[in-house]
């Protein structure tokens, strides 16, 4: 039996006349490589979200193609090839909009503050790309894990302050290039304190007396960075999101800012 003798069930007709905004699929892994600002070069393992628009008067479209486009393109995508990848996709799915999502850990080298030990620490990363017409839009997003302590619980304690893991999340739109580390050392130079993978004592007490001696709400983290993006001339818009996994409750802290420098 020859392809041409098989029904193409997804081209066939559908007479509900109602448009799908996005359609394709979800959470396929690939290999991907990623340029560091130091010159080199990661390789991991990227999450890919892939959808199109679906006219009307199509059933269905064709899965297969966004499998295939992902493995008949170089073994390890790149950042660079993102944006050919996704006018790929909608030419080859005859689509007039595609999107796809590209999450994966990326990992820097750190040293400790005082004993020089090195150790890697994660971050989660996504790449956001989106097309529609002759319009083409790419996002950055970065999950950067900080410490943050209360500025309250330290004027009102006479003996230490309750402190906790943050999660910042900075989502950009750039008109030129940025460096997923630009965004990270913006980050963690602005919380109470960076996270580090490996820690001798003398770099305990360091990161301890750091945060206490650098207090912030979850409101002080996304106004800072807020105020540091906006001296950054290269950002066009962005999302500034911290929440606080709060040590004394069983709740998180939440805050978030959002602004668009084009408007």
């Amino acid at each position: 039996m020859t392809d041409s003798t098989i029904a193409d069930v997804q081209n066939s007709e559908d007479t509900r006349h109602l448009p799908i905004n996005k359609v394709g699929i979800k959470d396929i892994r690939h290999p991907v490589r990623i340029r560091d600002r130091s010159g080199g070069e990661q390789h991991t393992i990227a999450n890919f979200n892939m959808y199109v628009n679906l006219p009307h008067n199509f059933k269905g479209t064709h899965m297969s193609r966004f499998v295939e486009i992902l493995n008949q393109h170089e073994r390890e995508i790149s950042v660079e090839s993102f944006e050919d990848m996704l006018a790929e996709m909608t030419e080859r799915l005859e689509a007039e909009s595609g999107h796809i999502e590209m999450s994966f850990p990326y990992f820097v080298n750190k040293t400790a503050p005082v004993s020089g030990v090195q150790s890697l620490l994660d971050y989660d990363v996504t790449f956001l790309g989106s097309s529609s017409g002759n319009r083409h839009e790419t996002t950055l997003k970065v999950v950067v894990p900080v410490t943050s302590l209360c500025p309250c619980s330290k004027k009102i304690s006479d003996r230490g302050a309750h402190n906790q893991r943050s999660h910042v999340t900075v989502t950009i739109k750039t008109r030129e290039f940025v460096w997923i580390e630009d965004i990270i050392d913006a980050v963690e130079s602005i919380a109470s304190c960076e996270l580090y993978g490996l820690l001798k004592r003398p770099d305990e007490k360091y990161v301890t007396e750091r945060a206490y001696d650098n207090p912030k709400f979850v409101e002080d983290m996304v106004r800072d960075i807020a105020a540091h993006i906006n001296q950054d001339s290269r950002i066009t818009a962005y999302v500034v999101e911290s929440e606080n996994f709060e040590s004394i409750h069983n709740h998180s802290a939440y805050a978030l800012i959002e602004k668009n420098m084009t408007t």
